[in-house]
Parts: C-alpha cells; sequence; structure tokens
C-alpha cells in the first residue's frame, strides 16, 4: 500500500472515530431527554395533589374527612361530614343553629367545601350547582329575602329531593353519580328552621359568590 493510500486510510479512520462519537454523544442526549420526558408525564399528577393541598389552605386537617369520603365517592358519608364541618364552623349544635348565624358564616368555609364537592363529583354535587339552579328557576337574593316558597319547591324538585307534592327524607335519596344534579349536600338543608333555613342559606351563597 502507497503513502497516499496509507494516508487516506488514516483519514477515514480518523473521520469514522468523529463519526462514532458524534452518535454516541447524540445517544447520550436522547437517553437524558427521555429521563426529562418522563419526569415530566409526572408533573399533572404533581399538579393535581398541589391543588387539592391548596383547597385546604383554609384548614388542612378540618377538611380532610371530608376530602377522602369524596375521593372514594362515598357520597353518603362526605354529606354527612359536610352537616359536621358546619357546625364546627359555627360551635354550635344543630339544633342550636339559626339562620341569622348563617348570614355571618365564613365565605371561605362555604367556598373550600363547595370547591371539594365539585371536584370530586365532576360538578354534579356541591353549592354552586345548587345555587346555579335556584338563580336559574328565578331566584335572587331579593326573593330570599321575600322566602318564596313556591320557588324553593321548584328548586327542590329540580334537585330531586321533592316528589309527588312532598320533600322526600334523606334515606330515599340517591347517594351516586346518577343523582340529579346539585342533590348532594343534602342533609344540611333539613334545617329544624324549614324554609327559613333555607333562604338565609341561599342568601348567604349568593352574597359570597358576589
Amino acid at each position: 500500500m502507497s503513502d497516499n493510500q496509507d494516508r487516506v486510510a488514516e483519514q477515514l479512520a480518523t473521520q469514522l472515530s468523529a463519526i462514532q462519537q458524534q452518535l454516541s454523544q447524540l445517544t447520550s442526549r436522547f437517553d437524558n431527554l427521555e429521563n426529562s420526558l418522563g419526569n415530566v408525564s409526572g408533573l399533572p399528577a404533581k399538579i393535581s395533589q398541589l391543588e387539592d393541598d391548596l383547597m385546604l389552605l383554609g384548614d388542612r386537617y378540618r377538611y380532610k374527612n371530608l376530602q377522602q369520603y369524596l375521593i372514594d365517592n362515598n357520597w353518603f358519608e362526605a354529606d354527612k361530614e359536610t352537616i359536621r364541618l358546619i357546625l364546627s364552623v359555627t360551635a354550635k349544635e344543630i339544633e342550636e343553629l339559626t339562620p341569622e348565624d348563617i348570614q355571618h358564616f365564613p365565605c371561605n368555609d362555604l367556598m373550600v367545601i363547595d370547591r371539594l364537592w365539585m371536584k370530586y363529583s365532576d360538578a354534579r354535587f356541591g353549592f354552586s350547582p345548587q345555587l346555579k339552579i335556584y338563580l336559574e328557576s328565578g331566584g335572587s337574593f331579593a326573593t330570599t329575602i321575600e322566602q318564596n316558597q313556591q320557588l324553593i319547591e321548584t328548586w327542590g324538585k329540580r334537585l330531586g329531593w321533592r316528589k309527588d307534592n312532598r320533600w322526600l327524607p334523606c334515606s330515599e335519596l340517591d347517594f351516586s353519580l346518577n343523582a340529579p344534579v346539585g342533590c348532594h349536600p343534602s342533609r344540611w338543608w333539613n334545617s329544624p328552621y324549614g324554609s327559613k333555613m333555607t333562604n338565609f342559606f341561599l342568601g348567604r351563597l349568593i352574597t359570597c359568590n358576589t
């Protein structure tokens, strides 16, 4: 082999080595990119968990039981826990709670309870859909002051709480996602003060949302 051929072979070997080195670098970069994408794919779950924690900033431990019941789609226990939470905020028993107490109920606590119900029921349940249906039925802050009974009955029928001209006991309600939109939380609305408490609570929801 001539000196010229030797030089050509040496150049080709050098070029081949350089190409192999570049391929190795590209492979390493691809592996790093793949690992990065794997980390990114886990971000939605982490963000969702962060959102859940932020919803509980008012009192992380106070709402933890409600959150877990809702995560488990245990609407029955979540409904009872909602009553317990409202009473714990007011530091009163259900028979001691008056409509006037509801006029000053903290909006933040209402919103936390509502957001939890909304999130885990895909917006089927919660105070927001209940209020929306009331407003769609012709309700307003003025009608809560008037305590329009006919409007409350129309609203209750849309929520699945009223049938054949009578209010259904909670034991007859559907505690599944097949229940009408806004059906739950439901037990809380069964106050000893009847429609007066209902109107005061709807009024409070309206003022908290304005």
